[in-house]
């Protein structure tokens, strides 16, 4: 899930793709195929619901052409699955899965986010201290430098709790995470601080589902829903070794419906601040 994975900062624009060329070369295709139709890249934006700038980003090869967004091109351009073969076929661009990378440039300008986690805490909860933590039990291991520049980038995503207009933010927690106690006692002691602390945030629920709950909404794994400036709704999972963007709305409204039992599952704030507050009141 996007809590733990390996997430780091958007590489600088100065510093070249290794497959530059062919982002460039999906990016001419995609200009071509909008000029035939004599579309301007805001009209072709405002069809596949996306903004302006990504069409141009895209057609310059600064962006990366997810493979639900080439569907929508491929339909409205009038192409027979062209983008979309290129897109699944695209080589990976950096270290940074592309659906990742897709999913954290949506979180910027989320409206709304449904998170449950079973392995460790969001990501947008974790205290500095829990993040490097979680960092630090990476096998292979992780150098220094690289869990510093990692847990950065996380307490970076963290800036939109505190948007001028923050999302609306929803999170269910498997009770073991809240009970492990990562990085060893002082980290554990401050990320139920943090937990509590973020409690009080607006438009902020945080639920634990309890270990006696003889019922799981969501046995399959941990995994996010989201909602864009523009209302399209989108899910998002991730695994071991990769990570999937859901944009399929049969799809999301399985994920959608899971999370809205899974809440009837969990228990309500005040019982999870309860909680929180007996696990910090026996440190």
């Amino acid at each position: 899930m996007p809590g733990d994975g390996e997430f780091i900062a958007m590489p600088p624009k100065n510093r070249p793709r290794p497959n530059a060329t062919t982002m460039k070369m999906v990016g001419k295709q995609v200009a071509g195929a909008r000029l035939a139709k004599n579309l301007t890249q805001k009209q072709l934006a405002d069809l596949i619901k996306v903004d302006e700038e990504t069409v141009g980003s895209i057609e310059q090869g600064r962006r990366t052409l997810m493979p639900h967004i080439a569907e929508l091109l491929d339909f409205h351009l009038g192409l027979p699955g062209t983008l979309t073969v290129a897109a699944n076929e695209m080589p990976a661009v950096d270290v940074i899965p592309p659906w990742a990378q897709e999913y954290m440039e949506l979180e910027k300008r989320a409206i709304a986010l449904s998170w449950y986690d079973n392995q460790v805490v969001p990501g947008l909860l974790q205290p500095e201290c829990y993040a490097r933590a979680v960092f630090a039990c990476r096998v292979p291991a992780y150098r220094e430098e690289k869990i510093e520049a990692l847990t950065a980038d996380r307490l970076d995503r963290q800036k939109i709790l505190r948007r001028t207009t923050p999302p609306t933010l929803s999170f269910v927690i498997w009770e073991p995470v809240v009970r492990q106690r990562i990085g060893g006692p002082e980290v554990y002691r401050e990320l139920l601080r943090h937990l509590i602390a973020c409690m009080e945030l607006p438009d902020m629920s945080v639920q634990v589902l309890p270990l006696d709950q003889p019922v799981h909404a969501a046995l399959d794994g941990p995994f996010t829903l989201l909602e864009t400036h523009n209302h399209q709704h989108v899910g998002y999972t991730e695994g071991q070794r990769g990570s999937h963007l859901v944009s399929d709305q049969d799809e999301v409204s399985i994920l959608a419906r899971k999370y809205a039992m899974l809440r009837t599952q969990a228990l309500n704030t005040q019982q999870t601040r309860g909680l929180l507050d007996r696990l910090l009141g026996e440190l």
